[in-house]
């Protein structure tokens, strides 16, 4: 996105006729869209159908799950947009939900693996003083907090109109050039776009190194027969998370930092680099379903079952297995919630996260 203080500058012209963006932006959403709608679609059938009780882990992960099948949904409008020359053929309405869904996707993405970050935390470090709160009424409600989060920070998109006719190019851009209008000052530009930066990327990010920081260091100090596999379990999805983080969050975070300083203060625009970023942040919907794998045992003995590798153990209907990924365990025993006292009533299950 450009901000048009006047009009569209060289930079952003260029930038609307350049032939990379043109191949390279449809090319990657495309990719993304065929791997992204079966796998998402396969992970959210799994979770919904197939998982045990639906943990705090397993909720966040339905919630990632229908974000990147919403995204995906909206991709082929993209793609044709991208193909047809920057040129916005759907009108208003579709465009500010295209770029609505488009973000928020990306942000709630990173909230989302916040929050699971701090469920791994809490029941790693912490797995009887949690107990109480790491319950799926808290997890539901941390989903529909992130969510309220995401509309109130988008508001200022889903209430303007985000296209642009650019008169010496013969096209309508959505989302690629703003009108001015859109906020009142140049203050306001930089309060909004700050915001985005620090409140929905920078403080989840640090959040997120710090919790699994801390949930790596416990289980390297622990000794119980199960720790090397929860020691896999959670560097595997600490690395999936911070891959996902630092290729495809951090790049476009970063650039659109530059860019909107750069614009705003200085009149240069960085806005080719930032478009060319903005597509990574699609690439984290193919990198969510091995966060699914890594984060739930029970999903990756399902996972292997439907692809033919193992077969689900037996002794519960429909290889129905207890949430062996939900984190709530300590040693070989899981805090499982509150008896009729108020005190932590516990139960042997293989602990692998």
């Amino acid at each position: 996105m450009d901000m048009n203080l006047t009009r569209p500058d060289n930079a952003t012209l260029l930038a609307l006729r350049d032939p990379a963006i043109a191949v390279v932006l449809p090319v990657v959403y495309s990719l993304v869209a065929l791997i992204s709608i079966p796998g998402n679609s396969f992970s959210l059938w799994v979770l919904c159908r197939h998982m045990g009780p639906k943990t705090p882990s397993v909720i966040f992960m339905m919630n990632l799950s229908v974000t990147d099948l919403m995204l995906a949904c909206v991709l082929p409008f993209q793609i044709y947009y991208h193909c047809n020359g920057n040129h916005w053929v759907f009108g208003e309405l579709l465009c500010n939900v295209v770029t609505v869904a488009f973000y928020a996707n990306m942000y709630s993405s990173i909230l989302t693996m916040t929050c699971i970050s701090v469920d791994r935390f809490l029941g790693v470090v912490y797995p009887l003083a949690s107990a109480r709160w790491r319950c799926r009424r808290y997890a539901v409600a941390a989903c529909a907090g992130t969510w309220l989060l995401l509309l109130a920070a988008l508001s200022p998109l889903a209430r303007t109109d985000l296209t642009y006719a650019v008169e010496v190019l013969g096209i309508v851009t959505c989302f690629d050039v703003l009108k001015s209008s859109m906020l009142p000052s140049v203050a306001m530009w930089a309060a909004f776009l700050l915001t985005l930066f620090v409140v929905l990327f920078l403080v989840p990010f640090v959040v997120t190194v710090a919790c699994y920081t801390a949930t790596i260091l416990t289980l390297l100090r622990s000794a119980d027969r199960h720790g090397e596999a929860r020691r896999s379990r959670a560097v595997c999805l600490a690395a999936v998370v911070l891959l996902a983080f630092v290729t495809c969050f951090a790049p476009n975070n970063f650039v659109l930092l530059v860019h909107v300083v750069s614009r705003l203060f200085f009149g240069r625009s960085y806005y080719h680099v930032y478009k060319l970023t903005l597509c990574l942040s699609c690439l984290n919907n193919c990198l969510d379903p091995f966060v699914y794998y890594f984060a739930s045992r029970e999903f990756q003995l399902h996972m292997r079952h439907y692809l033919g590798y193992r077969p689900l153990p037996t002794g519960s209907p429909d290889g129905h297995l207890e949430s062996l990924g939900s984190g709530r365990t300590l040693s070989v025993r899981s805090v499982e919630g509150l008896d009729a006292a108020g005190r932590p009533s516990v139960k042997r299950q293989e602990s692998v996260f």
